[in-house]
């Protein structure tokens, strides 16, 4: 796991540098582990960028017109998966779920199916640390998609 404490005062400002040029997150991952040499996961960056309080530019998202999704049958909006797991929140097309008994060495967990159709395991550890374990093995969430779920995971945690 990476530590901003780690980085020299030149790295840090390389960093900055490439969030000032409009790099987004899977760009300084990529350049982290390319021209920097350091072993960063996606999560590891996104982390990275809120520790030294790099504001991203923000991409211009795309115009989206109401209605035009396909809607839900009224009869199963309140249907939870399965027996095991309830149906915490849905944020666009990312679903979070969370475990009735957290998986070992968690203190809560459940599981995610991002927009893609992707899907894998989320748990904050005993030490209070957020993790992601993809299906895929590799597979890296798309920035949306994060924020996205950020959002259905502080929702549900937050929830009575």
């Amino acid at each position: 796991m990476m530590n901003a404490k780690d980085l020299s005062e030149e790295q840090v400002a390389t960093i900055r540098g490439w969030a000032e040029s409009g790099a987004g997150l899977s760009e300084i991952q990529r350049k982290l582990v390319d021209d920097l040499g350091l072993n960063a996961t996606y999560m590891d960056t996104r982390f990275l960028v809120l520790d030294l309080g790099i504001e991203l530019k923000a991409e211009e998202p795309s115009p989206e017109e109401p209605g035009t999704g396909e809607e839900a049958p009224a009869g199963d909006a309140g249907a939870p998966a399965t027996p095991e797991e309830a149906l915490v929140g849905q944020g666009g097309s990312v679903t979070v779920t969370t475990d009735q008994v957290a998986r070992p060495g968690a203190m809560v967990s459940g599981s995610v199916t991002f927009s893609d159709g992707e899907k894998g395991v989320w748990f904050i550890d005993q030490m209070g640390r957020p993790g992601l374990d993809p299906d895929t093995p590799g597979y890296q969430p798309s920035e949306a998609d994060l924020d996205a779920f950020e959002h259905e995971l502080r929702k549900a945690l937050q929830a009575p």
